[in-house]
């Protein structure tokens, strides 16, 4: 089977992850892919906030924490949180945008065999006036829309096996 083939069918989310740095060269080749993601009409509006500074990890991880309104650490203990952001004024499908440039980190750090998952509650983070001040601290100006938080690192257990897919999904029409 082809490989790229081969990874999109066995990348799974993963939930547990060491404290283990994964190299500047992987969360950049990450970022990379992200940013070859398609975009409506080419805008390339989708932008990519990439923390690996642990007190700014852990203040995100505090504000995503606050929005379910819990104590744990919603990364799952990963170092690596990739947040994608979409100016508003520039898209034409901010969420589609936002989500092909998510889905393409999430397959490429599998590729590159590390662990990741895909971390709601970007919108609520980055619509407040504490994740609007992050933004503002990094000299990012414009309104954006927070799509998706990837998380990245080494999975501290065995990746989950995958689930059987359910029947009938697909319909042909020939």
């Amino acid at each position: 089977m082809n490989q790229t083939i081969q990874d999109l069918m066995t990348r799974r989310s993963v939930r547990a992850y060491t404290d283990r740095m994964p190299s500047k060269q992987d969360i950049e080749t990450i970022c990379q892919a992200g940013l070859y993601a398609a975009t409506g009409m080419g805008t390339q509006s989708p932008i990519i906030l990439a923390v690996t500074n642990k007190a700014m990890r852990d203040r995100m991880s505090k504000l995503n924490a606050r929005v379910m309104n819990v104590e744990s650490d919603p990364f799952y203990g990963a170092p690596v949180v990739l947040v994608v952001l979409v100016d508003k004024a520039a898209a034409l499908t901010p969420v589609e945008d936002g989500s092909l440039m998510m889905g393409n980190m999430l397959n490429a750090a599998h590729a590159l065999g590390l662990a990741s998952c895909w971390i709601n509650r970007a919108r609520e983070v980055f619509a407040n006036d504490e994740g609007q001040a992050i933004l503002k601290e990094l000299g990012i100006e414009g309104d954006y829309l927070g799509i998706g938080n990837c998380v990245v690192g080494y999975a501290a257990a065995p990746e989950p096996a995958a689930r059987e897919r359910k029947a009938n999904r697909v319909y042909w029409v020939e």
